[in-house]
């Protein structure tokens, strides 16, 4: 099998460890709640670990809910996870807005230089997996108002400034990959972060989503640049290519 299809198979099996959890702890009457987001952070890591492990033991591994091995920064190989993107969206009843991170950097990637070479990110409670095992098709907008995806949270600065300049909507969303997906499945048209992610929180999102096609960059259209000692990356876009222009203009 490929990375590609390496990456789906950990994101979707990580995501079944998260829904057994989630639906043992509703059947026993537990509440949902913060002891449930502990469990799935420690019990979706410690799924991914194995598998890495037993199947690429020679490469690094970042992962949010791991200590930092330097030796990382020497590896050919990384693999960037989070093993439970959204875990407060996890933790609440009915919501379907969290996910799964498995990503692979390489140091000579697809274009000679360092970057993603594949992806995956699985949106359990939605019953799906998206990667560059199959690169999504990104649907037509269809001519609807444009929509900007935010968090439910703490919406930046940037994209009300976006949204203004394109008449567009906000929308707000939980996790992360879930944001990017919606990119990427059509149901909105870019999600434009500033104010703090790592690594782990756009690596494997936006694997997918440059595979299906969509822009990807810092808000100052600079690469994102992963595997990096300090693994703080606090902005990014994704979009569909025919708005970038507009919005990294009205990012500034």
């Amino acid at each position: 099998m490929s990375d590609h299809d390496d990456a789906a198979r950990y994101a979707a099996e990580a995501g079944a460890v998260l829904l057994k959890l989630r639906a043992r702890t509703e059947a026993e009457g537990g509440q949902l709640g913060g002891r449930l987001g502990d469990a799935g952070d420690i019990d979706a890591n410690r799924r991914l670990l194995e598998l890495l492990h037993a199947e690429h033991p020679d490469d690094g591994v970042l992962s949010e809910e791991s200590a930092d091995d330097p030796r990382r920064l020497d590896a050919d190989r990384v693999w960037i996870v989070d093993p439970l993107d959204g875990t407060r969206e996890f933790t609440e009843a009915g919501r379907t807005d969290w996910a799964v991170h498995v990503a692979l950097w390489e140091r000579v990637g697809r274009l000679g230089g360092p970057g993603l070479t594949a992806g995956a990110v699985a949106l359990p409670a939605q019953g799906l997996v998206l990667s560059t095992a199959e690169p999504p098709v990104v649907p037509e907008s269809g001519g609807r108002q444009l929509r900007i995806v935010v968090s439910r949270t703490r919406p930046p600065a940037a994209a009300r400034r976006v949204a203004d300049a394109l008449d567009a909507e906000l929308v707000a969303m939980g996790s992360a990959g879930a944001k990017t997906m919606a990119v990427v499945t059509g149901d909105v048209d870019a999600y434009v972060h500033s104010g703090g992610q790592y690594e782990w929180d756009s690596a494997a999102p936006t694997a997918v989503a440059a595979a299906a096609g969509l822009h990807v960059s810092r808000l100052d259209g600079s690469p994102l640049e992963y595997n990096r000692a300090d693994p703080w990356l606090p902005d990014l876009v994704v979009c569909r290519a025919e708005l970038a222009d507009a919005i990294l203009a009205a990012c500034v």
